[in-house]
């Protein structure tokens, strides 16, 4: 069935083990809390199965909301309005300020301008993430870490806030307002939001926790004014089909349909490995990173794609309560987003699990004689 259908297709016409299947929608059901998992390969519908919410749900995403930022810049660049390597500064000269001037859009893209955090603190960035010119000006008196380009160093929240003012000024239109007119409005995406707007907040799934510090995260982002708030790095609230409609888009290289939206050459240029499995300085793990996306890849650690994930898998996990990927080589879109923030480690285990519980859930090819 195609997704529009709303109904799963039968399993083994679409490459997978039934058996298999319902052990990847047991391992979603049983973590409890709220969730909605869509799998899609080559466009039909393989699971589609929501847990304590309706259709019109629309979970808060985390950093599954990065990408959206990194290919609003990436269309600047194909509409030759910026270049990925030209300073920030070159568009923004306040952010020179402190030796910043070498720091390039690309070095943002990647997690290697050496400020992971304008503040000094993901604490401090936080308290300033539902006011855009405070943050603004956090990332301006910012001081780098270290030498831009030198490190990997995951930049939490000021990665939106930067490409965001870079998209607001070479472009005329707030990040919000841009992703609406150049994505989602023209890929026919309407349950993808960047902010809620007032009528819109009780789509909101609330969030709930466990343990002690993911109650600060719960109380937090359970607030109006943040899920309200334009946080690019964080702030996208929509469903589950939705987004893998999106990255379905991103499969056929920018389009949806009759209309594209990116060329191949930028989905591809988005998707290109920047890091290859360094040690990243505020994570303390080992990620691949592309230039907006995080890659997938066989590894003995848990990774959002899987520890069997393909190398040219690509996507981006939310705090470990969402997680958003697609695999070229199988034409797979997978998409589970949940309501449940949890401890980290145990958080990501499980994302990881689930994800190779649907690659292991695939049928074999049948050899060619």
């Amino acid at each position: 069935m195609k997704l529009a259908d709303g109904a799963e297709s039968e399993p083994s016409q679409v490459g997978y083990d039934r058996a298999r299947l319902e052990t990847v929608a047991d391992m979603v059901r049983s973590r409890g809390g709220a969730s909605w998992l869509v799998v899609l390969r080559d466009g039909e519908v393989v699971l589609d199965r929501r847990v304590g919410c309706e259709r019109d749900a629309l979970f808060y995403t985390f950093s599954v909301s990065k990408p959206f930022v990194a290919l609003a810049v990436h269309l600047l660049a194909q509409r030759g309005m910026l270049s990925l390597d030209d300073p920030v500064a070159m568009h923004w000269p306040e952010y020179a300020a402190h030796g910043k001037d070498r720091i390039t859009i690309r070095h943002v893209l990647t997690h290697r301008s050496g400020v992971p955090f304008s503040s000094g603190t993901l604490v401090g960035d936080a308290l300033a993430m539902t006011d855009w010119g405070r943050s603004v000006a956090l990332a301006e008196n910012a001081k780098p870490r270290w030498p831009a380009g030198d490190f990997v160093g995951y930049e939490v929240l000021s990665f939106g806030f930067i490409l965001g003012e870079i998209v607001r000024r070479v472009s005329g239109s707030p990040i919000d307002e841009f992703l609406d007119s150049e994505f989602f409005v023209p890929l026919r995406l309407p349950n993808i939001r960047l902010g809620l707007a007032d009528g819109e907040v009780d789509r909101g799934v609330p969030l709930e926790s466990r343990g002690t510090l993911q109650k600060s995260t719960r109380m937090t982002f359970n607030r109006s004014r943040v899920r309200q708030a334009v946080v690019p790095a964080a702030g996208i609230s929509a469903s589950a089909y939705d987004l893998a409609r999106f990255y379905k888009a991103m499969l056929k290289g920018g389009k949806r349909r009759d209309v594209r939206v990116l060329s191949k050459s930028t989905v591809l240029e988005a998707r290109r490995v920047s890091s290859e499995g360094e040690r990243d300085r505020t994570l303390h793990t080992h990620p691949r990173w592309a230039h907006g996306f995080q890659l997938g890849g066989p590894s003995i650690a848990p990774r959002p794609m899987g520890r069997k994930g393909s190398l040219l898998a690509f996507g981006h996990n939310g705090s470990s309560t969402c997680n958003a990927w697609a695999d070229p080589d199988r034409g797979v879109v997978f998409v589970y987003l949940t309501n449940l923030a949890a401890q980290r480690w145990p958080a990501l285990e499980h994302m990881s699990d689930v994800s190779d519980a649907l690659l292991d859930a695939e049928l074999p090819v049948p050899a060619v004689l």
